[in-house]
């Protein structure tokens, strides 16, 4: 058996999106042209435009632009205020955290290089930002908030609604990377309130290549990409991907339903809980993040003297895929400083493994995982140099 459990990093097209996909390569025009084909592919646009725009529950006065990726929307929307800031808005200083992907620190890293500062606000060992830390953090210099909505690494699900209130009070625009959290949590962007949120279809169930930005109504925003008008109005230039659209757009119908919410809380969650006390009943384990603040289809555990790199070949060689990590810089061994902010040693924090849960993610799978974890553990540390004189861990163990 072989069982794929690295859906925080990217995840299997659902069949009924795939059927889409496939269906939809035939509608190829170009939108902005008056003939048929063109005419047929505008018509399909806007359908796929509504069933997102109903799905996510945005406003007809907000703008949704499709993207590349989360990436593309996120350095999109910082480069957007590093744009300000060189014309003379005079607002210099952007606020993030310590849990943020490569995709928001690497633009921000840009921008410091242009003379605009940062601000990394910290966790606490549940993996949350205090809301008063970023009240105290905003000054009169602040252009943006950004905030992980929830982390790829731990799960770990931020106050986000509480910031954005902070934020509307300062008049500060507040962005969430939204990447984990779609199909997973229900997203209701008019009742989250933020001025920008992004995603990638690839995280639930849909195409790669294809994601979303959503843009608030007078927010600002400045182009990443320029070029000829389309259907966003210049937006984003660029011709369109229809088919990737069209298939973004079942997904998201998918994922975001009411059905799907409560079948991830009730079915996923609890196999989740199934394999995470299975974890926790073999010798000097641990996960992280309690579960009423993490997403329910993750387990973060630390296996202790055992280094991520070295589970994940044994897993992979017993046909289990799972990741350490940021899966987009699986190839960096240095420890997960998302982890380090829990409050756990560097030692263990790059002993962190995760294992992601799907829709499709079944008991039998499960019930394999389980039966090869124990023989994997004891195997690696029967051999492992560190096992019997690694420190214990350093923050509490979750029940």
């Amino acid at each position: 058996m072989e069982v794929y459990l690295d859906n925080n990093s990217t995840t299997a097209i659902d069949p009924k999106v795939k059927e889409v996909y496939c269906e939809t390569t035939d509608i190829f025009g170009n939108a902005n042209v008056i003939y048929k084909q063109g005419i047929e592919t505008r018509k399909a646009l806007n359908e796929a435009y509504d069933i997102i725009y109903k799905s996510l529950n945005a406003s007809d006065d907000d703008d949704i632009i499709f993207t590349s990726s989360t990436t593309e929307g996120n350095n999109a929307v910082i480069k957007t205020f590093l744009d300000l800031f060189l014309k003379g808005s005079g607002k210099n200083h952007i606020i993030a955290t310590v849990a943020e992907h490569a995709s928001i620190k690497s633009p921000l890293a840009y921008c410091k290089t242009f003379g605009m500062e940062v601000t990394y606000l910290g966790t606490d060992e549940n993996g949350l930002v205090s809301v008063e830390d970023l009240k105290e953090a905003i000054t009169d210099k602040t252009a943006l908030v950004t905030v992980l909505y929830a982390s790829n690494e731990t799960g770990a699900i931020q106050p986000i609604k509480d910031m954005v209130k902070i934020c509307q009070g300062a008049g500060v625009p507040f962005h969430t990377d939204g990447a984990q959290v779609i199909g997973k949590v229900k997203v209701d962007l008019i009742d989250l309130g933020v001025d920008y949120m992004t995603w990638s279809a690839h995280k639930f169930h849909g195409p790669k290549g294809i994601g979303g930005l959503f843009i608030k109504a007078k927010a600002p925003y400045e182009p990443l990409v320029h070029g000829s008008k389309n259907v966003m109005g210049g937006k984003r230039a660029g011709s369109i991907y229809n088919n990737g659209i069209f298939a973004m757009a079942k997904a998201i119908e998918i994922a975001n339903s009411d059905m799907n919410i409560a079948y991830m809380k009730n079915h996923i969650g609890a196999l989740r809980d199934t394999l995470e006390a299975a974890i926790l009943g073999i010798k000097d384990t641990k996960s992280y993040v309690p579960k009423e603040n993490r997403l329910n289809n993750i387990v973060v555990a630390s296996f202790r003297g055992i280094e991520g790199e070295a589970m994940l070949w044994d897993m992979n060689e017993n046909g289990l895929y799972i990741s350490t990590g940021s899966s987009c810089s699986s190839e960096d061994l240095e420890a997960s400083a998302v982890v380090e902010a829990l409050g756990e040693k560097v030692e263990i924090a790059n002993a962190t493994v995760m294992f992601a849960l799907s829709r499709f993610t079944t008991h039998e799978e499960i019930d394999y995982v389980i039966s090869k974890l124990e023989p994997i553990t004891t195997r690696i540390r029967e051999i492992s140099m560190t096992y019997a004189t690694q420190e214990a861990f350093s923050v509490h163990l979750h029940d």
